[in-house]
């Protein structure tokens, strides 16, 4: 069983978040704790500087909301996070800063594009420094 488990969730699929959070559940030591993180995706250096630094503050207000909305919805009790970035490398870093156990993170069935430009939860499973459960249900 695991005392830090980090769930990375695309506020856009609260279906899967909700099926990843089960796992977690059942997963979770008694007195362990669950960490809710939403990662808002950046853009490159060039592109970032041409907008203004108050979209990007909307995208993680907007990001908290819909994620302790979800907490809410699974009964409350989570720690929520909210990181703007590449998902993966946030993902691991997040993992690294709170001394994550497990990391449960949902994932597409591979296709083609993976073995060119991998996936977040491929990318996540190469480099994380704890386990990693990676579930493939369909979306």
């Amino acid at each position: 069983m695991y005392r830090n488990i980090l769930v990375p969730s695309d506020i856009a699929n609260a279906g899967r978040g909700k099926a990843m959070v089960a796992k977690a559940k059942a997963l979770r030591d008694t007195g362990g704790k669950i960490t809710l993180l939403n990662v808002v995706e950046s853009f490159q250096g060039f592109v970032m500087a041409e907008i203004p630094t108050s979209v990007f503050e909307d995208r993680e207000k907007e990001a908290a909301a819909a994620i302790r909305t979800l907490a809410d919805a699974l009964g409350g009790g989570f720690e929520i996070a909210v990181r703007t970035g590449k998902p993966a490398a946030e993902i691991l870093q997040a993992a690294k800063d709170g001394g994550v156990d497990l990391i449960v993170i949902a994932s597409h069935n591979p296709g083609m594009q993976d073995f060119f430009i991998g996936s977040t939860a491929a990318r996540v499973v190469r480099h994380a420094h704890c386990s990693v459960l990676v579930d493939r249900r369909p979306d």
